[in-house]
């Protein structure tokens, strides 16, 4: 039987004080606030109200709200970092030529772009109903 030591598992702390040191801190942090994040939306959203008793009116107040905007917005780009720079790192790790690195990182990259921007216009851009 394999036995693997828990402190060793997973993938270490990248050497230096480089960009991947930077990813590496950075993919914790979004990973801790997303679980706080997702947990809240949760609770709210399922818990304090009753999602069969809402009307859609309910839900254009609550985005009428900046502070919701700002609370989902958030949560859509600690989503979208996360998940990002976590294939991010599956293709550092086995994509190993370099015009197939180029091309899957140029790829990745320019469909987040597309992503980050298109999240954060509807989530700026919806009509406010009063």
């Amino acid at each position: 039987m394999v036995m693997i030591d828990p402190r060793t598992a997973g993938r270490s702390r990248p050497q230096g004080s480089g960009f991947e040191l930077f990813v590496w801190y950075l993919m914790r942090v979004t990973g801790v606030m997303l679980f706080v994040l997702a947990l809240a939306h949760f609770s709210i959203m399922h818990f304090l109200f009753d999602p069969s008793q809402e009307s859609a009116s309910w839900i254009a107040a609550r985005w009428g709200s900046l502070a919701w905007r700002v609370f989902d917005w958030t949560l859509l780009m600690m989503v979208l970092f996360h998940s990002f720079m976590g294939v991010r790192t599956v293709l550092l790790d086995y994509v190993h030529g370099t015009r197939a690195r180029l091309l899957s990182m140029s790829t990745l990259y320019i469909v987040a772009l597309i992503l980050f921007a298109a999240g954060t216009a509807v989530v700026m851009t919806l009509p406010v109903v009063a």
